[in-house]
Order: structure tokens, then C-alpha cells, then sequence
């Protein structure tokens, strides 16, 4: 199946312009041997966006960039002999300062963030969340979490939401609409999420949920669909304009978003929330533009980060 590697959908395009905005920040690659991570940050480097620090199999690096045609005569090597290794100098390039983001390159995702928990964690939930774009529907989707959180409770699911929202509100969505999805749109005591899916619907109300509108259980259709909401008889704020879909697992998460990739040519750009500093974490095998997109949400993060608490 053909993907896009090239031009951004306008909707992304948005973030990509409102990147450029800024100076480029300093972003640490962790392995970033590999044709599509190095493409997709040189692409981020030429767009403005970003100063790659390479870690990893440096042979292998310059090797790859030298048949990418990419010149590296002004970027910083640092060799590491294993993911964990890598992971490691990443982490340390951010203690230091030397670093403002992480990218991840051909880790495994668990490689990556074990060392970010236990040295980067600023008291919150970490989670992830994709901005999908889909030419079948009118503005970007926040799918949260499918990298991160594995089986998160009723607690864990309001931080990572709450995440999305933040950000999303970073990126102009100032009161975001937000689906806590399970199978069903009803409650049933026999699936949990719907319970969970209720309760986080009734915290937005009390504000224990701040920012956004929050509806659930809906299932994935009703959220997306006003039609299919009419037709089930559901009178939801947030079916058919939907912003954030809240998945009940990663399970569920990552096969929807991956769903969205290979099936509906989504462009989906991977950023982690909740650590001292932005991680662009796409998968593995996505395409140069989903990383190009995930730096943009990195540098946009940063700065507006810094601009709200400049400590």
C-alpha cells in the first residue's frame, strides 16, 4: 500500500507553519539508524524545525546519510552500541540542556521511555497521543494512548486525558470536544470502560476534567458520526465534531490508529506528554512526513510551554 512522504495534508500543514514561527530547538535522536528516521529529521532540520544530535551506530549514520545525499558536516555524532545505551545519552543530553526534545528512532518504544520515567517524569502522567489527519473528516483527531500506558484506571485515564486536551489547547483548540470510546454507547457493569467512560464524562461536569467537553460511553462511530448517533437515538455534544478519541486501552489505541494509517491514508504524527521535555514517538515504520509533523508538535510544545511557565 502506498503511503505519503511527501507534502503535509493542510490540516498538519497548519502545525508545520506555526512551527516555523520559532527557532529551531536542539533534538536528540535515539538510534538513529535508519532511513526513514534520518529522513524525517533532516526534512525537520531543512523545514526549520529542528537541530538533530544523532546517537547511535555512527558508521552507520553517516553511511545512511551519505546515500540519503544529507551533509553532515554540522551535526553532532554520538556513538552508542545499544538501544539502552543510546537511550541513555538521550536522556543525558536533556539533563544537561544540551537537548529541548527526544526523538525516538529505531527503538522499541519500552527501550526509549524506561530511562525518560525514571529521570524525566515532572510529576504527572506520561502519555502519548497521535494527531491524525484524514482527508474523510474536517479536523485533526487526538487518539490517546497507544504507546504508553498499557491498561490504565479510571484515574490514569482522566491524566491522559487530560493530557490531550492541554494539547490540543496548545495547538488552538481552545475548549476541545472529547469521546471516551468503549464497544457500546450505554453503561454495562460487564465492560468496564463504559463505567470508566461514564465517570470520566460526569468529572468533566464537576471540572475535575478541566478545558474540553467530554461525552462517553460512545463507541467509535458515534463519536465520529452525527448520523450514526441520530440513528441510535443518542443526543451527544460531541458526536460528528469530535476532537479527542480517549481509547479504552493501548490495545485498542494503537490498533485504531494503525487502522487509520493503513486503511484511510491517515498521517499520524506520535508526540509523548508529561516529561520534562517533548518526545517525538511515531512508530517505527512510519514515513518521513509523520516525523516531519511530530517535530512541529515538539517545537510547538516547547515554546508555548515556556511562554505559560517560564521556569
Amino acid at each position: 500500500m502506498k503511503r505519503r512522504t511527501s507534502q503535509a495534508m493542510p490540516k498538519l500543514q497548519v502545525y508545520l507553519e506555526q512551527a516555523r514561527q520559532y527557532a529551531p530547538i536542539p533534538v536528540a535522536v535515539v538510534n538513529a539508524e535508519e532511513k526513514h528516521v534520518l529522513q524525517g529529521m533532516m526534512e525537520a532540520q531543512q523545514a526549520g524545525l529542528v537541530e538533530p544530535i544523532l546517537i547511535g551506530d555512527v558508521k552507520a549514520i553517516q553511511a545512511l546519510c551519505h546515500d540519503l545525499g544529507f551533509d553532515l558536516d554540522d551535526h553532532r555524532l554520538i556513538e552508542a552500541a545499544s538501544e539502552a545505551e543510546a537511550a541513555k545519552e538521550g536522556v543525558k543530553l536533556v539533563q544537561q540542556g544540551n537537548a529541548l526534545a527526544l526523538a525516538k528512532g529505531w527503538i522499541h518504544t519500552d527501550a526509549l521511555m524506561h530511562p525518560v520515567l525514571a529521570d524525566l517524569r515532572i510529576g504527572r502522567m506520561v502519555s502519548h497521543v497521535f494527531v491524525a489527519e484524514l482527508s474523510s473528516y474536517d479536523k485533526p483527531l487526538f487518539i490517546t494512548d497507544a504507546a504508553i500506558n498499557i491498561a490504565p484506571d479510571l484515574m490514569a485515564k482522566a491524566d491522559i486525558l487530560q493530557n490531550a486536551i492541554d494539547l490540543a489547547r496548545l495547538l488552538g483548540i481552545q475548549q476541545p470536544k472529547a469521546a471516551a470510546l468503549s464497544a457500546v454507547e450505554v453503561v454495562k457493569p460487564a465492560i468496564a470502560s463504559t463505567i470508566d467512560a461514564a465517570c470520566l464524562s460526569k468529572m468533566a461536569d464537576r471540572g475535575q476534567i478541566r478545558h474540553a467537553t467530554v461525552d462517553g460511553p460512545l463507541a467509535f462511530d458515534n463519536a465520529i458520526s452525527r448520523d450514526a448517533a441520530n440513528t441510535k437515538h443518542i443526543n451527544s455534544p460531541v458526536s460528528g465534531t469530535v476532537d479527542i478519541l480517549l481509547a479504552p486501552d493501548l490495545n485498542a489505541a494503537n490498533i485504531l490508529a494503525k487502522d487509520l494509517e493503513y486503511l484511510a491514508d491517515a498521517v499520524l504524527a506520535g508526540i509523548v506528554i508529561g516529561a520534562k521535555v517533548p518526545i517525538m514517538l511515531p512508530s517505527r515504520s512510519d514515513p518521513p512526513l509523520a516525523r516531519l509533523v511530530s517535530a512541529a508538535l515538539a517545537v510547538i510544545m516547547h515554546y508555548q510551554k515556556n511562554q505559560e511557565d517560564p521556569s
